[in-house]
């Protein structure tokens, strides 16, 4: 579900990332929840936040990459003071997604109520 109010997320630097990441690797699916995506959907002030941004990068070429090199190298591209806050960014082949999509909360968070980021750049 897209947030109600995109404006204020800086959609034009989550594309920039998600193409600096996809030099590196093509990525199949480019999903941004967190904190900032919540307020951008309503939700109330008073409630424990979490990570501002979480991002979950999906790539078949990540097949074969250590996963902390995946985050690391992606994580680096980050760019915190235009986005105003560190990013969790998670990397995975669509088997791993699916997988961590059951188990992590914040990766659920951001496939059900996030930001696909590639749809968006459509």
């Amino acid at each position: 579900m897209p947030p109600e109010d995109v404006a204020e997320l800086n959609l034009r630097e989550l594309r920039r990332y998600v193409e600096r990441v996809s030099d590196r690797w093509p990525i199949s699916q480019a999903l941004v929840g967190g904190a900032r995506v919540d307020d951008a959907n309503g939700a109330p002030p008073q409630r424990e936040r979490g990570p501002e941004w979480v991002v979950v990068l999906v790539s078949d070429f990540f097949d074969g990459v250590p996963w902390l090199e995946r985050v690391y190298q992606a994580g680096s591209l980050w760019d915190r003071s235009e986005m105003g806050a560190p990013a969790d960014v998670h990397c995975y082949t669509e088997p791993e997604f699916a997988r961590k999509r059951e188990q992590l909360r914040a990766v659920r968070d951001a496939a059900d109520r996030g930001i696909d980021v590639l749809a968006q750049s459509a």
